[in-house]
């Protein structure tokens, strides 16, 4: 299971590379623009993206976390979007790689945003965590289509590709 997590861990952080790499050859007013998402626009999405995954490391790594909506913006501008997104996944990887097998046979004891107490399997904890990645980065993707730039290919296989060392991993 933990290789399988540091392959999603890889894999989050050459996805979101290339994303954020494609984004940032639009202006910023085209970063914010609205566009057709649940997070209405290229911004607000990127946005989504990382408060999720900062409250996800908060809770798995219990430093907390001072989010207070699913929908807030922690940056405005671009290239403070990025680097807070360079630190969020060099920070994941960290965290996976220090994960024992012990730990993720264990639960995961948090509270929800809205501060409901839950207790979730760790392993599907992080099962969802990638996937909450991978399903909003397609929203981003789609949008990004919708501009002058083209979106990039962003599908696990390419990674797993390009990266047979990571792919090896047993």
């Amino acid at each position: 299971m933990k290789a399988h997590f540091q392959r999603m861990a890889a894999y989050n952080r050459w996805a979101n590379e290339r994303l954020y790499e494609a984004v940032g050859n639009l202006s910023p007013d085209e970063i914010a623009a609205p566009r057709s998402g649940f997070f209405p626009s290229l911004l607000k999405t990127l946005n989504h993206i990382l408060v999720g995954d900062t409250v996800w490391m908060g809770r798995l790594d219990g430093s907390g976390s001072s989010i207070k909506s699913l929908d807030q913006v922690l940056h405005t501008a671009f290239g403070a979007l990025k680097a807070a997104r360079v630190a969020m996944d060099s920070r994941i990887v960290a965290y996976v790689d220090a994960l024992t097998p012990a730990r993720l046979e264990e639960d995961l004891v948090y509270r929800t945003v809205a501060g409901d107490p839950m207790r979730t399997h760790l392993a599907q904890v992080l099962a969802h965590f990638f996937n909450h990645q991978t399903h909003h980065r397609g929203q981003a993707h789609a949008m990004l289509s919708s501009t002058t730039v083209a979106p990039p290919v962003l599908d696990l296989i390419y990674f797993l590709r390009d990266h047979p060392d990571v792919a090896a991993i047993r």
